[in-house]
């Protein structure tokens, strides 16, 4: 057989032991970070705490709510509005776009709703707040890059909506609102006040940092 036509099943072999090679270490290293980052607290994940978190969050986030669910007592609307100075130093401000609406939109009367529109907004707001308190004053790495998280996620939702059109600010308003539920034993929980809280004018970069 010529050379030529040996090469080129030699060539796919190679390629696909590489792909399954990566396959394996990906997966090797993926359950060990989440290993790392599930176990109790240890010499090694100290040791490598940046790099596990960095792994870790946003998208592989790990926590027990699944086994101990605490619905909301509460709607909550997140809010966004972008700005863009022009040539002449005007500023522009949209007007407010409700995320949540569009969530829950394609979450209502669909029968297997995405992941993305159930807990993709919810849970990066959720994960900012617990990282920022009150004051939107971030203290940790993970604060910053949480904050960049949600950030991000407006923008681009902003920016598909947006007709083409350019801004250099995003600028989030969450609304919660108590939901009186019924029976006597939903008075047991503690009532959630309601907020009207508007975060700071963010700068949105071209690479998302």
């Amino acid at each position: 057989m010529p050379d030529g036509r040996r090469a080129g099943p030699r060539a796919l072999r190679a390629a696909l032991y590489t792909a399954v090679l990566l396959c394996v270490v990906t997966t090797l290293v993926h359950v060990a970070m989440v290993f790392l980052h599930v176990a109790p607290s240890n010499p090694v994940s100290k040791r490598y705490g940046p790099q596990v978190n960095g792994w870790v969050y946003p998208f592989f986030e790990q926590n027990w709510r699944l086994f101990a669910p605490d619905p909301d007592s509460f709607n909550r609307q997140v809010m966004a509005r972008t700005a863009h100075t022009g040539p002449d130093g005007s500023v522009r401000v949209s007007p407010w776009f409700d995320l949540s609406a569009v969530d829950n939109e394609a979450v209502e009367h669909h029968a297997f709703p995405s992941h993305t529109a159930q807990n993709l907004l919810r849970r990066a707001w959720s994960s900012y707040v617990e990282t920022h308190g009150g004051d939107d004053t971030a203290r940790s790495e993970r604060a910053v890059m949480l904050q960049a998280y949600l950030r991000n996620i407006a923008a681009d939702r902003l920016a598909a909506r947006n007709d083409g059109g350019t801004f250099e600010f995003v600028q989030l308003r969450v609304v919660t609102l108590p939901v009186a539920a019924p029976g006597t034993s939903a008075g047991k929980r503690p009532p959630v006040p309601t907020e009207n809280r508007l975060l700071p004018w963010w700068k949105v970069t071209p690479d998302g940092k």
